[in-house]
């Protein structure tokens, strides 16, 4: 098939060589011309994937226009807070033979919409939209370590081609329709492994960090079914899966920026030396809105989110959770 990549970021990168050695056509656009330049003259991101080769065969594009038009299937491979923006770049293109792909895992910072809404809201309701989340690094996924991940659509029609697209011995992809809860557990992960990093920062072990998983992906089970989701998504790839990549990995941005502030650095700080995103910083501030909407109990996403925007100490954070009320395991699910 024809498959373009809108992002030259190191997943969107990762999924165009992914989708080369398918044996597929493929264009990565970038948002960038200087940038593109270097990516046409190096065959490498070395700024966001280093270390891997960009087959000669992918062609790299900076007009969005031209890649909408190539492609058989468009991946999304924007952050969530800048995909609106580019979304409106091409709202007015014919798509409707179209698959779209949205690999953004966050959500979106005032509105509190999932990629998928987003997507919909700009693009019209009746497009062909799959979500794909789950544990995948790019550094892993580019250089052929094997990878399951899930892919979601309200049409399973639509998610099997893309599935088959895709699919090859080290990239696996399951198909499920659940779109809800595959995106909130690819954005709500982000959350958890910035707590996991504080963890680190604060040279806790390993009973602290798997307990802090255990009760994190409860919160994540508990704001999904208020949301709509089915509470197994989260039992799967993109919600235990990706939570415990995110919260192990030595990859994990997320993990880095709590990391960071468990050893008493300032978030500001944090975010200027980094290169790529961290979305579980905005997702945070999302999360804490539609937790307050919603009347959901969220205790250590609620803590993260006093780390990250009142400054709040990261023992003081720890200190908090451990003073609450004792209740059952499984009483406020």
């Amino acid at each position: 098939m024809k498959i373009a990549v809108l992002g030259d970021g190191g997943w969107g990168t990762a999924l165009a060589v992914v989708s080369d050695r398918n044996k597929n056509d493929v264009v990565l656009w970038s948002a960038f011309p200087e940038y593109a330049k270097v990516l046409r003259e190096k065959r490498e991101n070395v700024k966001f994937l280093p270390g891997v080769e960009l087959p000669e065969k992918i062609q790299i594009e900076t007009n969005i226009t031209s890649a909408i038009e190539f492609g058989e299937i468009v991946i999304l491979a924007i952050p969530t807070q800048y995909l609106r923006n580019v979304l409106h770049k091409i709202k007015d293109l014919d798509y409707s033979k179209k698959i779209f792909v949205s690999v953004a895992k966050g959500i979106e910072k005032k509105t509190c919409l999932r990629p998928s809404e987003i997507i919909l809201s700009v693009l019209g309701e009746k497009i062909n939209l799959v979500v794909i989340s789950g544990p995948s690094h790019a550094e892993e996924v580019a250089r052929n370590m094997p990878t399951l991940i899930v892919a979601a659509s309200s049409d399973r029609g639509v998610a099997a081609k893309v599935q088959q697209a895709l699919l090859n011995p080290y990239f696996r992809i399951y198909v499920q329709t659940d779109i809800v809860g595959v995106e909130l557990g690819g954005a709500l992960k982000n959350v958890i492994a910035i707590a996991a990093g504080v963890c680190d920062g604060l040279k806790f072990g390993d009973n602290t960090k798997a307990g802090l998983l255990s009760r994190g992906l409860l919160e994540m089970a508990r704001l999904g079914i208020r949301m709509g989701a089915n509470p197994n998504t989260f039992f799967g790839l993109s919600g235990m899966g990706d939570l415990v990549t995110t919260c192990f990995s030595k990859h994990g941005r997320n993990l880095r920026v709590g990391r960071e502030l468990g050893e008493g650095k300032k978030i500001k700080d944090i975010l200027a030396s980094m290169e790529m995103v961290a979305e579980g910083v905005d997702t945070a501030a999302s999360v804490h809105e539609l937790a307050t909407r919603l009347g959901v109990d969220l205790p250590v996403m609620g803590e993260v989110y006093k780390l990250l925007f009142e400054d709040k100490d990261a023992r003081s954070a720890v200190g908090d959770l451990l003073a609450r009320d004792a209740h059952e395991e499984w009483k406020q699910y």
